[in-house]
């Protein structure tokens, strides 16, 4: 049987020290925009079903490479992870006819506690239930479920979101400077499953959100059992800590 599915390397920028964390706007919004292109693309082949945007920077996160890079993978399945956002995610629609993350932002920015950052459309929060310290997703704060919607769009959106994204890695890395970063967004829906019912609803249903997580070396690893976490530190806590770093502007 042929292997089917894609791997390649995103270089982030031409320069060896222009990471994320210090690029410029333009640099990181022609990173973001590479990015849902070469999503857009791959999702032109039926056979592929997933595809997977990361980057693991740290000797402890598994870096291959010193050139500040992010590598992609377009598998034949979902992930197992995106596959439990997906299945919970169209529950929830069925019951509330609303997506599960819109009103976890909604909540968020009402009650204020885990909120990071908003910057435009985006919001930086620490999420309810984490499952290493310091964990934070970016998330659009208007419904969208394919990240390459977003990134090809016109406008200063994807701008702002870069921004977003400089400063809130900025903020984790005065806690580490290790952590793994993966993109979550929608599966290919242009070639659609008869088998699989969410993606009838995937629209409506999925929201694509950047998940980083941090790599503490100094605090006890977070126990794991079957996708059950326990984290030392407290979202609140983390935000507290992640709200007053210094930053660049």
């Amino acid at each position: 049987m042929r292997s089917i599915g894609a791997h390649e390397v995103l270089v982030e920028s031409p320069k060896h020290d222009r990471h994320l964390w210090n690029a410029s706007d333009a640099e990181i919004e022609q990173y973001l925009r590479l990015a849902a292109q070469r999503i857009k693309d791959l999702k032109g082949d039926g056979r592929i079903k997933y595809i997977s945007i990361f980057k693991n920077h740290g000797t402890n996160a598994g870096q291959e490479f010193e050139h500040p890079t992010s590598q992609l993978t377009a598998t034949t399945f979902v992930p197992r992870r995106v596959l439990y956002e997906l299945r919970a995610g169209r529950e929830y629609f069925q019951q509330k006819e609303r997506c599960v993350f819109c009103d976890i932002i909604g909540q968020e920015e009402r009650q204020g506690l885990r909120v990071v950052e908003l910057r435009g459309d985006f919001i930086a929060m620490c999420p309810y239930a984490p499952r290493v310290p310091y964990e934070t997703w970016i998330l659009p704060r208007t419904h969208e479920a394919s990240f390459e919607r977003s990134g090809m769009a016109k406008g200063a959106g994807i701008r702002e979101m870069g921004v977003l994204l400089r400063r809130t890695l900025q903020r984790i890395r005065t806690v580490t400077e290790e952590f793994h970063m993966v993109l979550h967004t929608s599966p290919n829906s242009l070639h659609g499953s008869g088998s699989l019912g969410y993606w009838k609803t995937l629209d409506e249903d999925y929201h694509w959100h950047i998940e980083i997580l941090p790599i503490l070396g100094a605090k006890a690893k977070s126990y794991t059992f079957k996708e059950v976490y326990y984290s030392p530190v407290s979202s609140e806590t983390a935000v507290k800590r992640l709200r007053d770093a210094r930053i660049e502007p």
